[in-house]
């Protein structure tokens, strides 16, 4: 869809590359400078306010917290934007209160915090910066970041200081995004020390959610984290193939398409 000449994810997208650079945008302006109307404007910073991207102001919007982290997170947001929401909407469908779950690092799993907000006194253990800056402090949740090096690129925290402390913790569910899902190779990841974190929340929860899009499926990236039967449940979004659904569940997966 185009709207002023623009796609809509690519308006949003310059909108977010402004504000990072200036701190704040002003409607009028963004306006003049992007060719559409005001409304169009008001609209899209409506949506990055509920995403979390912005506040807004009289005029305009200013930065967020949760904006100060590295501006490839943000873009990697918008990229197939509605299947995701999807996929997190379905994933907390899954969650009751008062549960405790180990959340990692992704933009799947950004958007699964976000719905968590439905839900009350939960306790959040995650590695993921964006997550726990998105949770920490909404009222009746207890959140825990895991203390150890930082991927600033990719807003999380690995290291054996982050693998000591997940020891210490079980939780309800593990709530874990993938960059590869295939009946052969099983789960995979592109951040080797990011699978050594996702292994021990895989061991330390009772249940393992994955929260992957069709894409994944199929799909072998750099670091294996574990076999399919190591999971419970994936959540992935409508586009995925009935045949693809069919050997997942061969592992004997619940697979739930939203």
């Amino acid at each position: 869809m185009r709207t002023g000449g623009l796609k809509i994810d690519e308006r949003r997208q310059k909108i977010l590359s402004i504000l990072n650079r200036d701190g704040q945008v002003k409607v009028n302006q963004l306006s003049r400078d992007l060719g559409t109307s005001v409304v169009t404007i008001r609209s899209d910073l409506a949506a990055l306010e509920r995403d979390g991207y912005l506040e807004r102001t009289s005029g305009g919007a200013v930065q967020t917290v949760n904006n100060f982290y590295h501006l490839d997170f943000r873009f990697r947001t918008q990229q197939n934007l509605q299947p995701k929401k999807e996929i997190a909407a379905g994933v907390s469908s899954l969650v009751h209160d008062g549960e405790t779950l180990f959340i990692n690092s992704g933009t799947t799993t950004y958007f699964t915090a976000v719905e968590l907000k439905k839900n009350k006194n939960l306790n959040i253990v995650t590695n993921s910066l964006t997550v726990a800056v998105e949770l920490g402090s909404f009222p009746t949740f207890r959140v825990f970041l895991l203390g150890g090096e930082i991927n600033a690129q990719y807003s999380f925290t690995y290291g054996n200081e982050v693998l000591n402390q997940l020891r210490r913790y079980k939780a309800d569910k593990a709530i874990l995004s993938m960059d590869g899902l295939d009946p052969e190779m099983g789960l995979t990841t592109y951040h080797a020390e990011e699978a050594e974190v996702d292994r021990v929340m895989m061991e330390r929860a009772r249940q393992i959610i994955v929260a992957a899009d069709a894409s994944k499926f199929g799909h072998e990236s750099f670091s294996q984290v574990g076999d399919l039967n190591h999971i419970h449940t994936w959540v992935t979004n409508k586009e995925i193939l009935p045949e693809s659904c069919e050997q997942v569940r061969r592992h004997g997966l619940e697979v739930l398409v939203c």
